[in-house]
């Protein structure tokens, strides 16, 4: 079998897997990051735990999902947050063309939520554009959506408690542009998105509500994004 032909069969398998309606709801489930047992997601997905086991099964074949033990109990999560983005992405092609798009997200999910790791919403778009207008944020040349920090972006997000070179040797993009559904805009991804979400939510800039995408900018939030990217968020 040659090259295209695996790649091929490997995308066909991918998207069979994510095409069931009950499979689908269980992947979207997991995009906020957090592990769920299979009889979680069976009513997610609105089936019977065994018909889930099997549904768990074929997208961890797939690669789309982990498991890990801990005690009697076994909890799914996503493979990575390549899965996510790639979810992310049919939620866009999903909503028709970007020339007559009306979005109807909630109100809450809209404004800022998370999306697997890292800030989305129109806060994470906002900072995402932020970011390159203070130039903290390079392209890389020839790499499809990545970035690199500048060297003014590297002393801010150092400032910030972000140790880049911890970071940096995470398996995984540093920053990227990933899509966002409900603005059709990009918002910050990559290791670089994840840190800065847990630095939002660990000073309180931000909260989540538990098994909700759904994040709330506090007012100490909303004075820190001001003072320091001069954002008004």
């Amino acid at each position: 079998m040659n090259v295209e032909d695996y790649a091929e069969r490997a995308a066909s398998g991918i998207a069979a897997a994510i095409g069931e309606p009950a499979r689908a709801r269980m992947l979207y489930c997991l995009v906020d990051g957090r592990a769920r047992t299979s009889t979680e997601l069976a009513m997610v997905a609105r089936v019977t735990p065994s018909t889930a086991s099997v549904h768990l099964q074929r997208l961890k074949a797939q690669r789309l999902v982990k498991v890990f033990a801990q005690g009697k109990h076994r909890y799914y999560s996503l493979e990575g947050a390549n899965v996510a983005v790639a979810l992310e992405s049919l939620s866009v092609l999903a909503g028709g063309s970007p020339d007559v798009f009306v979005p109807n997200t909630p109100n809450a999910l809209r404004a800022a939520r998370t999306c697997y790791d890292h800030i989305a919403g129109r806060i994470g778009v906002s900072l995402h554009d932020r970011f390159h207008a203070l130039h903290w944020l390079s392209a890389v040349p020839k790499v499809d959506s990545a970035y690199e920090l500048t060297a003014a972006g590297s002393k801010a997000f150092a400032d910030l408690g972000v140790d880049l070179e911890t970071t940096r040797a995470l398996r995984r993009r540093f920053a990227c542009a990933c899509l966002d559904w409900s603005e059709r805009r990009p918002h910050l991804g990559g290791a670089l998105g994840a840190v800065l979400l847990k630095i939002a939510l660990k000073k309180r800039w931000m909260t989540q509500e538990l098994d909700s995408r759904a994040l709330a900018i506090t007012a100490f939030g909303r004075r820190e994004m001001l003072n320091r990217f001069g954002l008004k968020a």
